[in-house]
């Protein structure tokens, strides 16, 4: 198995980014990954009771359908809290580009990120979508990823190579995400290829499983999305042996968990004014939901945040974060190692010594910088 830190398209697959005039700056705002041949898809969510109206309609797609080929995705505008409009607009993306690419609506997924509440100018959106398919190439992807960043400072990118039998199989992340990143999901778009042949039960257990410790293991400031997804689409196109279990699903879900986590990771990198990437593993846990909680209550401590950022040895915050979140900690048994807070990268480990699960979960420490991007964003 080999990773590349670059996306590579599997066989198939084509893209494309532009800038169509969502973006004042005018930088790309309009994406496009095209498979070639019908695919598979699965994809997962942001758990927000306020939904995009992108996830609203993918969600009915994915559930009534089986054969995609086209996801479409804009940045500098959420198409969210924009009522009944906003679903039409979605839909009107996914009509439009099908008829184009002569496909029917429903292989075409659809997401949005930016700003919320503002009606998606839809009209910019068809005028570039003839030059989006135009452009679309076998070594478009970074051009696909520039047009879905918004307050990122870099791309995020990574393929994997595997063998599944005598078959060479390419999975290639792409994702977007610096703020408003919190589990079940973070502010956070990615979309994921690959040309492995694979079952849909198969599909959909593989994406669950790499996403239970990657995009679900990390938070940057606590705030949960309207928006985010994490979309998959296998296309079968190098007619390997279809998976369906057993050692080559293992292997898929390893290579795809690969992706998934490079690609969190990378997000957590560039959470908004961060300076620091900070891991915190909980162990001796009674078992991995109650490892998760600790965790995750100790990522989200703005005192314990900017603590890291300011290297300060406060442990104290640690503790007290640790003892916050609902289950019962012994002062007697609570272990907490901390790396050194000079170094970019932060290693923090706290022992229960109430069993043997653990958690891991990744985050970055707060800044003065992230206030000020935050209060000018708009």
């Amino acid at each position: 198995m080999k990773i590349f830190k670059k996306a590579i398209l599997p066989l198939g697959f084509k893209a494309s980014g532009i800038p169509c005039g969502i973006k004042k700056s005018g930088k790309p705002d309009l994406a496009l990954f095209f498979s070639e041949v019908p695919a598979k898809a699965a994809a997962v969510f942001t758990t927000n009771s306020i939904l995009a109206a992108p996830v609203i309609l993918c969600k009915d797609y994915l559930k009534g359908g089986n054969s995609f080929q086209a996801i479409i995705a804009n940045s500098g505008n959420a198409n969210c809290f924009t009522a009944k409009q906003g679903l039409k607009d979605a839909q009107e993306t996914a009509q439009f580009l099908a008829d184009k690419l002569g496909l029917r609506k429903e292989s075409v997924l659809v997401a949005s990120t930016g700003i919320i509440g503002k009606k998606l100018p839809i009209d910019k959106i068809k005028s570039g979508i003839p030059k989006l398919i135009k452009h679309l190439s076998s070594s478009g992807a970074h051009q696909a990823e520039k047009a879905i960043l918004t307050t990122d400072t870099f791309a995020k990118e990574v393929s994997v190579k595997l063998n599944i039998g005598s078959k060479l199989v390419t999975i290639c992340g792409v994702a977007k995400g610096a703020g408003m990143i919190a589990p079940n999901m973070a502010t956070l778009l990615s979309f994921i290829l690959t040309d492995a042949l694979i079952a849909k039960q198969a599909l959909n257990q593989a994406l669950k499983a790499a996403v239970k410790d990657s995009f679900n293991c990390i938070t940057v400031d606590g705030c949960m999305s309207t928006n985010d997804s994490v979309m998959l689409l296998a296309n079968g196109a190098s007619d390997s042996a279809l998976i369906t279990n057993g050692k080559n699903l293992s292997l898929f879900i390893e290579g795809l968990s690969i992706v998934c986590l490079e690609l969190a990771k990378m997000i957590v990198k560039d959470g908004e004014g961060a300076s620091k990437f900070i891991k915190i593993k909980v162990v001796s846990a009674k078992n991995y939901s109650q490892a998760k909680v600790v965790a995750l209550n100790i990522a989200n401590s703005n005192l314990f945040k900017t603590a890291v950022y300011g290297q300060n040895p406060n442990f104290g915050r640690i503790a007290a974060a640790a003892g916050a979140c609902g289950v019962k900690v012994k002062e007697e048994d609570l272990k907490i190692k901390v790396s050194s807070l000079k170094k970019k990268e932060i290693d923090v480990e706290v022992k229960l010594n109430q069993g043997k699960a653990s958690s891991v979960v990744y985050t970055s420490d707060l800044t003065p910088e992230y206030i000020k991007i935050n209060a000018e964003y708009n």
